[in-house]
């Protein structure tokens, strides 16, 4: 029910002078992306001043910074809501196990951490660019590389003739 009304959203947002632009798929895609990030971003404010209410976290071994331990509580949330909004509203593949596509779907959230690091490192402390712009273009790379990895590997449709893309 709510799949359906964020597709029919979509549709009525992916108006004609969009269509030479950006096709319907990644409009999807990115509309998707942008609401779980509004979304991460929302949980994290209140986890970060009501649940955690900005205090250090004691666990025997380590304490762990507020800003840190809110990101350990607030990334499952967005991981499996990231991973709903796809496989129900951007991509529409649900005739396979969810456990498979879930699989996947973590591989490919694993690649973009991997990217993220890789990419920061590289252009801050090998090509020393300044901080903000890295990060911006690491971002690029790893939505690229999100929505790529979405289409192509965790969720696919399959037909008897093999893989048939989206």
């Amino acid at each position: 029910m709510i799949a359906r009304l964020m597709i029919s959203l979509i549709d009525k947002l992916y108006i004609k002078p969009l269509e030479p632009i950006v096709s319907r798929d990644i409009f999807g895609y990115g509309l998707c992306g942008a609401l779980n990030m509004v979304l991460d971003t929302l949980w994290y404010f209140i986890i970060y001043h009501f649940v955690i209410a900005e205090s250090f976290i004691d666990i025997g071994v380590v304490v762990i910074s507020p800003h840190i331990a809110t990101l350990f509580i607030v990334f499952p949330i967005t991981f499996f809501t990231g991973f709903w909004l796809n496989r129900h509203v951007a991509f529409r593949v649900t005739e396979y196990k969810t456990r498979g596509q879930l699989f996947r779907y973590a591989i490919s959230v694993i690649g973009s951490i991997v990217i993220n690091y890789i990419c920061m490192k590289l252009f801050v402390e090998i090509f020393d660019f300044w901080p903000t712009p890295s990060k911006m273009l690491t971002t690029v790379i790893s939505v690229v590389y999100s929505y790529l990895a979405a289409r192509y590997f965790t969720f696919v449709k399959e037909s008897g003739k093999g893989r048939d893309k989206i």
